[in-house]
Formats: C-alpha cells, sequence, structure tokens
C-alpha cells in the first residue's frame, strides 16, 4: 500500500462520518462536505492504486 491509498481510505472514512454528522443534526451542508471527501478520497486511493500497479508492472 502506497500513502495515496491510505490517505484516500482515510478521507473516505472521515467523510462518511462528516455525512453521518450532518445527517444527525439535520446540517445538509455538513452532508455534502462529507459527501465531497468521500469522493475525494475515493478519487485518490484509486490513483493510488493506479501508481501501485504501475510500479508492479
Amino acid at each position: 500500500m502506497n500513502k495515496d491509498q491510505v490517505k484516500g481510505a482515510v478521507k473516505d472514512a472521515a467523510g462518511k462520518v462528516q455525512q453521518k454528522a450532518g445527517e444527525m443534526t439535520g446540517s445538509t451542508q455538513q452532508q455534502a462536505k462529507g459527501v465531497e471527501k468521500q469522493a475525494e478520497g475515493k478519487t485518490q486511493k484509486v490513483a493510488g492504486d493506479v501508481k501501485d500497479a504501475v510500479r508492479k508492472h
């Protein structure tokens, strides 16, 4: 695992927490930020997956 994969997974998890917190408090702004953070995390993780795959070949 490389640092992009790890950071992406952490960012995705943090986004899920932020989205749930927004749901619990009724804050659509926090929900949206959480969804955005999840997307960023997933994108970063995929970038890390690609880098990892390139290194292995």
